[in-house]
């Protein structure tokens, strides 16, 4: 819990630090020790960046006070991008490019100078509510948002960092086939897409086959591993064998309204669904190293040889660190 702010002396300057600048400047210190400066620069070698899901709320419930911690964070560890890992817009996606949602829930929420940078996002499943090839149209009309197709690889390259390669998947045609809730729930607003699971699981092989990266890190919405909505059975047996075979360090995922890092075999599964919200409770499971039912994002820093994760809350306070080498 945050401790109470301590009353200014009387000897203070006229305008004292209010108690949120006070902990956010001793965050900041704390974090430039955790985030070293060598982690900042804008180099082939390292790079970081804050990631997040379940967020489109038209500024509800705590999305603005997660954007505004979150804008903060990524100032401090001059982040290169954002991951958005889907659920984007509730409760039903976007109708088109135009929909009113992406100014009531995107750009008018996420001002910060630090946020005007690429975000990478996934599709989630309420996104499938609505219509979700207008969150790929949206792309040619944004200058930060970035969804090329449903699924699709960021090279190092265009991250402008030679130690990360980015796989983004649309896990809804993965999870969701013979889902009836969600089927009829698409049915509702008025359409049901088709799609080729087996197409998206080849493409995902074929390109972890084929990247050489140091690092490689795959967004999903779903959770592949999960002490809240439970293992996803289609993901574990279509995904996790892939993350292991081909060497990926980490799984990014929404869809639990959460924060967690399970560790399973060799890959670190980090699901950060709490961008507007915290619901229900979340359970240890095995491999859970971290788990909490609370409004927040992640940061995450690398360099060619350690990854950094930090859970951050709603009001910017550090909840949890972890590190891991990278093992060739």
């Amino acid at each position: 819990m945050n401790r109470p702010a301590s009353t200014p002396s009387r000897r203070a300057v006229s305008k004292p630090l209010s108690s949120v600048h006070r902990r956010r400047l001793l965050q900041g210190l704390a974090a430039s020790a955790a985030w070293p400066a060598g982690a900042v620069a804008a180099d082939h070698e390292a790079l970081n960046f804050v990631a997040f899901g379940d967020w489109g709320r038209e500024g509800q419930r705590s999305q603005g006070v997660v954007a505004e911690a979150m804008g903060a964070a990524a100032a401090e560890i001059a982040s290169r991008f954002v991951i958005s890992a889907g659920d984007n817009f509730y409760p039903a996606g976007v109708r088109s490019v135009t929909d009113p949602h992406w100014r009531r829930s995107f750009e008018d929420i996420y001002t910060a100078a630090a946020l005007q940078t690429p975000w990478y996002a996934a599709l989630g499943n309420h996104d499938y509510r609505g219509v979700a090839q207008a969150q790929v149209d949206y792309t040619r009309l944004s200058s930060r948002w970035r969804m090329p197709s449903r699924y699709y690889k960021v090279a190092g390259q265009a991250l402008g960092a030679s130690v990360l390669d980015l796989f983004v998947l649309d896990t809804s045609p993965l999870v969701d086939r013979g889902n009836y809730d969600e089927m009829l729930q698409q049915l509702a607003h008025g359409h049901l897409e088709a799609h080729d699971g087996a197409r998206q699981i080849a493409w995902l092989e074929d390109e972890l086959r084929r990247s050489s990266a140091p690092w490689k890190i795959v967004v999903g919405h779903h959770p592949i591993y999960s002490g809240d909505h439970g293992d996803s059975a289609a993901l574990v047996a279509q995904v996790a064998p892939l993350l292991e075979a081909h060497g990926v360090q980490v799984y990014i995922n929404g869809h639990d309204h959460n924060l967690q890092h399970i560790r399973r075999g060799r890959v670190d599964y980090v699901c950060t669904g709490a961008g507007a919200d915290a619901a229900g409770s979340v359970e240890p499971v095995k491999g859970t190293r971290y788990c909490l039912s609370r409004p927040g994002f992640a940061m995450f820093g690398l360099d060619r040889d350690t990854l950094r994760l930090e859970f951050r809350d709603l009001t910017g306070r550090t909840l949890y660190q972890a590190r891991r080498r990278r093992v060739d």
